[in-house]
């Protein structure tokens, strides 16, 4: 009998959260179509997996130890699918990068050709980070590598290459009371309603509202979006303010939006992020030394950030690999 594992995902999760809207908001699917999902689970077993009640649902004794064992088999497969990947690309000359909305513009046609000078043959495939996965396609081996502007956790997270830091800027719309300051304490945000990004991206939700630096305040959410478009939109519609690494100024010049200096709030740390007990390959190490060569002119251009020293000597492994 085959079972798809997208269904033992979702059976897992249903088990985990005991609420089918609980499960489907994390899940990323609609209720309706999560339950029909467990049903046609339940139909080709033959067996019933859950228990419904009015305050949730409970797994059966059945389904307690298909969810035992599920885990397990999720996991092997998950290690098969970052071995097949990670296989397939280096086997064909591919190295894949995550970027952030923000830092597209450090992942440019500079950097490309500098890497494909490095790297003959080898050609580099990008993708903007996922804010539904904490790793950015990390952990499942989709990515090899993802910029990162990251708090300091994250270095101790993952392995990376450091390519310097930038500072955190606050971004508001253009007719926000305090659109016209030249710079601005995170202290006067606080009681600001936030754009936030979805909970599913973990620390990088609580980073990006400051919780670092809030001392424990609560966040006021405004509106919840989903990609980086959604998120200026939003701001520039008035529905909250939010933080963004500097470089958002250099890449959303846009009149309806206003991005100024904090102070208060710490810089972020921008890496290139690989999965833990992933050693580097040539061709990463290539690729992390296009990226600071070009990082290093716009830096000197713009005043926005500090450049890593060059050369491998700061490749940071944090005992990973």
């Amino acid at each position: 009998m085959d079972v798809d594992t997208r269904m033992l995902r979702y059976l897992t999760v249903v088990a985990e959260e005991g609420q089918l809207t609980a499960a489907a908001a994390r899940l990323g699917v609609s209720q309706p179509t999560l339950t029909r999902q467990v049903r046609a689970l339940e139909r080709q077993l033959g067996v019933e997996l859950f228990r419904r009640s009015r305050t949730g649902v409970a797994p059966t004794a059945a389904g307690a130890e298909l969810v035992a064992r599920a885990a397990a088999l999720l996991a092997g497969w998950e290690g098969a699918l970052r071995a097949t990947r990670l296989a397939a690309a280096e086997a064909g000359g591919e190295l894949r990068v995550g970027f952030e909305g923000s830092t597209i513009n450090l992942l440019g046609r500079a950097v490309v050709k500098d890497f494909t000078r490095r790297m003959p043959g080898w050609r580099v495939r990008l993708r903007q980070n996922d804010w539904f996965d904490e790793s950015s396609g990390l952990a499942s081996g989709e990515l090899d590598l993802a910029l990162w502007h990251a708090p300091a956790s994250m270095a101790e997270r993952y392995a990376h290459a450091p390519l310097g830091t930038e500072e955190r800027w606050a971004v508001l719309a253009a007719d926000h009371r305090l659109a016209a300051r030249t710079a601005l304490d995170a202290a006067e945000l606080w009681d600001e309603p936030f754009v936030a990004i979805p909970e599913q991206a973990g620390v990088w939700r609580e980073y990006w509202l400051g919780a670092p630096e809030r001392g424990g305040r609560p966040v006021r959410i405004g509106a919840v979006a989903h990609n980086a478009d959604e998120w200026m939109a939003a701001v520039a519609c008035g529905q909250g303010v939010g933080f963004a690494p500097r470089a958002v100024g250099r890449w959303a010049s846009r009149p309806d939006v206003r991005c100024l200096p904090v102070r208060g709030l710490g810089p972020s740390l921008v890496g290139l992020f690989r999965a833990p007990g992933r050693a580097e390959t040539p061709a990463m190490a290539a690729f992390a030394e296009s990226c600071r060569l070009h990082l290093e002119v716009q830096f000197r251009a713009t005043g926005g950030g500090r450049s890593a020293p060059a050369a491998g000597a700061q490749t940071s492994t944090n005992g990973a690999g």
